[in-house]
């Protein structure tokens, strides 16, 4: 560069140093410039023989992620100068104990919180885009702003992203579609949520963006004019009432145009709510709800509302702490329009997020905002045994699914993801209460514990000493919060089974005079084709391996057949070396969606699945259902691309599936004799009964019961109690 050039750059580089200082939200005190200054010094000197893929001089990129942070997101002096540092420890030769020394331990803990992100292996196999986005939740252990500079600094990189080859620009934009503009929805950045979208949808259907864009400038002077006839309408009645307020119009933004042209299969010109209009009114706190149903009143006396359009998040402010009340209504040229009213302080906080929430909060309370925050994410990190992929989408579920506010028995309200079911409000409640679930009463009518809750509902829960999780509560569940302490439950119940199922084992096998030691276990395992001497205790005490199946093993174990289980042994085997057919057509099934239903299915080569692995099914355009590892190396792109064509699938043990069987009685009629049944089946034996019939005639009973059992030995064990009951003449089973 010549001489000339270099000092046109560094006047471009101080005249946006002052800018950054003019743009900023916050109020910035002498002491905060001091602070951004020594950061922007630092900036400049560290960066300062770095260039960009576009050629300019790398320190823009900094200075333009403090900018957004100062301006789009209003955060303060802190975050500024974590932003003009935040690439520094990672691309230059200072140290974190250089920002420690020179900004203090806060900027060091983000600084070093955007490092970690940034220094993680780009070169793994598996789903990287999960394990990244996981290794940044956890770093909110230490500081939220790290989130938020994270998505700035994601921002300014779509924005700059025309220099770098196709490809990348592809996995970028499919990545910020899947993990950024989701994240930034959930924190309240409203704005660059849209702006990530848009962007995004830039580089993955370029013809689509261009498109619909183009449409959008070409129709900006009709919107303009629909604007002004819709605000002359109303504009005399809000003057009487002396409201001092604007009338805005927002176009909905490409990526959600897009979105409805898709689900509702309909062209651009067939969309009719592609924009959304504001009137944001002047008030103090204390007249601002009043106001804005006052407005509410007159726009409703001139256009006619669609009453279940309404949404009043002015009583119950989202979690991001968004307010605001809106309605559609028949506006003029028999349009529906989305009206959107909000007070100057509700406006500021949807453009800005939390970082309002500080401007109009002091001291403690501007603390709060943030706990709550990071409460949410605490109990999604809870979980944190489960795989990347799952963590993401369970993450996903819970923080960015729309919520639904439902209320306790007594009236208070709570905030549940959309699709929770009251055993997510359960757990939600208290530990306890979820594991001690018996039922549910949703608006005082008693309903199944997979009911889908509305907002609105009003849930009790019926709990019970004697409840406790089953398998198919996790069918039940939605949140991550009621899935793991299901998860965790069911697993310490294995455990019991199985230490009651090793002293049986122990039992049967002593009298086939086997001893059970380390090299027995290892035998039966392989010999069962099972992966841990767990699975073996648990088979055995809940009767999935019988005194057949054991006599089986010990006349094995004497024969010829057992060197080639001892060879098994020495080469402790690997999941490969059994019988993936057999092990699918004896213990384990695959079933898809949440029905648990057998389909048709191809086992994907690019990552090839064996049954146990944690699975999702692809629906394929030619080939079916095709099924992937979750940490196949295709996983992420499959989910950024084409969210809708996964369907959820994983291999059940055939041991823990459930099977319907009804069972035929008939006997002597006498008193008790139905309490002394169920007592027997439900009490003593723990199996489930889904009906029960009896009918007497003359002296005599006719019965049927349906019952729920895991497998054949239960049931005959069954059969054979029932008939040891004083006046049963017969039990068949039908």
């Amino acid at each position: 560069m010549t001489q000339v050039a270099i000092e046109q750059e560094n006047k471009e580089i101080a005249k946006q140093y002052k800018e950054l200082l003019r743009i900023s939200y916050q109020t910035l005190s002498d002491e905060d410039k001091v602070l951004i200054r020594s950061a922007f010094e630092v900036a400049v000197d560290a960066h300062k023989n770095q260039r960009r893929k576009s050629g300019e001089a790398y320190v823009f990129h900094p200075i333009a992620v403090a900018k957004i942070v100062a301006s789009e997101i209003g955060l303060d002096a802190t975050s500024i100068a974590s932003a003009l540092l935040h690439d520094v420890v990672e691309d230059t030769e200072y140290t974190l104990d250089d920002i420690d020394r020179m900004f203090g331990e806060t900027v060091a803990r983000i600084v070093d919180g955007l490092t970690k992100i940034a220094g993680l292996k780009k070169d793994m196999n598996t789903s990287q885009q999960a394990e990244n986005f996981r290794k940044m939740l956890l770093t909110l252990h230490d500081d939220v702003r790290v989130i938020i500079i994270k998505i700035a600094d994601r921002y300014h990189n779509m924005l700059t992203m025309d220099a770098m080859p196709e490809h990348k620009q592809v996995k970028i934009a499919s990545e910020t579609l899947y993990i950024y503009a989701p994240l930034a929805h959930r924190i309240g950045l409203y704005n660059i949520k849209t702006e990530l979208e848009d962007l995004s949808l830039k580089y993955t259907e370029p013809e689509v963006y261009t498109d619909i864009y183009d449409k959008i400038e070409d129709s900006k002077e009709d919107q303009l004019a629909y604007i002004e006839a819709f605000s002359n309408i109303i504009d005399k009645s809000l003057k009487k009432e002396k409201l001092q307020y604007t009338i805005k119009g927002r176009m909905k933004s490409i990526f959600s145009i897009r979105k409805k042209m898709k689900a509702q299969n309909v062209a651009f010109n067939e969309i009719y709510d592609k924009f959304a209009i504001r009137i944001i009114y002047d008030a103090d706190e204390e007249n601002e709800k009043f106001i804005a149903w006052k407005i509410y009143s007159i726009v409703t006396d001139h256009f006619k509302p669609n009453p279940v359009r309404l949404r009043d998040w002015i009583s119950s402010p989202k979690s991001t702490g968004y307010e605001a009340l809106h309605i559609t209504v028949m506006g003029p040229k028999g349009r529906w329009v989305e009206v959107q009213i909000r007070s100057e302080r509700m406006h500021e906080i949807a453009e800005k997020g939390y970082a309002a929430h500080y401007k109009y909060k002091h001291g403690e309370q501007k603390e709060q905002g943030i706990d709550i925050w990071l409460n949410k994410l605490q109990e999604a990190l809870e979980n944190s045994s489960a795989s990347a992929v799952d963590f993401v989408e369970e993450f996903k579920l819970n923080l960015y699914a729309k919520e639904i506010f439902v209320f306790t028995p007594n009236g208070e309200l709570k905030s549940l993801p959309k699709g929770a079911t009251p055993l997510d409000f359960a757990f939600n409640i208290h530990t306890e209460v979820g594991m001690r679930t018996r039922g549910a009463k949703v608006n005082s009518k008693l309903v199944p514990l997979n009911t889908t809750l509305k907002s609105g509902d009003q849930v009790e829960i019926i709990t019970s000493e004697q409840a406790k999780p089953n398998q198919n509560w996790l069918d039940y569940a939605t949140t991550a919060r009621a899935r793991a302490k299901i998860k965790s439950s069911l697993r310490e119940e294995k455990k019991v089974v199985a230490q009651d199922g090793k002293e049986v084992l122990r039992r049967k096998l002593k009298s086939q005079k086997i001893t059970l030691n380390e090299d027995t276990i290892n035998k039966m395992v392989i010999f069962f084709k099972l992966k841990t001497s767990l699975d073996l205790f648990y088979r055995v005490g809940i009767g999935a391996i019988d005194n057949q199946m054991i006599k089986e093993f010990a006349s094995s174990y004497s024969n010829a057949f057992i060197s080639f289980f001892k060879n098994k042994i020495r080469r402790n085997p690997a999941p490969e070396d059994i019988d993936k057919d057999e092990i699918t057509s004896k213990y384990d099934v695959l079933v898809f969606g949440k029905e648990e239903e057998k389909l048709e299915y191809k086992l994907s080569p690019c990552c090839n699945p064996i049954p146990g692995d944690e699975v999702f099914g692809f629906v394929s355009v030619n080939e079916g259902i095709k099924v992937h590892k979750k940490n196949c190396p295709n996983a992420i792109q499959l989910q950024s691309n084409y969210a809708y064509r996964i369907i959820s699938a994983k291999w059940i043990d055939s041991t823990q599936e459930e099977f319907q069987s009804e069972i035929k009685l008939t006997g002597i009629d006498n008193l008790g004799l139905i309490n002394e049944i169920t007592e027997m089946i439900s009490g003593n034996m723990h199996v489930n009964m889904r009906n029960l019939n009896f009918s007497t005639d003359g002296g005599t009973f006719t019965g049927t019961i349906i019952v729920v059992v895991k497998n054949k030995s239960i049931l005959k064990k069954l059969i054979n109690n029932l008939k040891r009951i004083n006046g049963i003449d017969k039990v068949t089973r039908l």
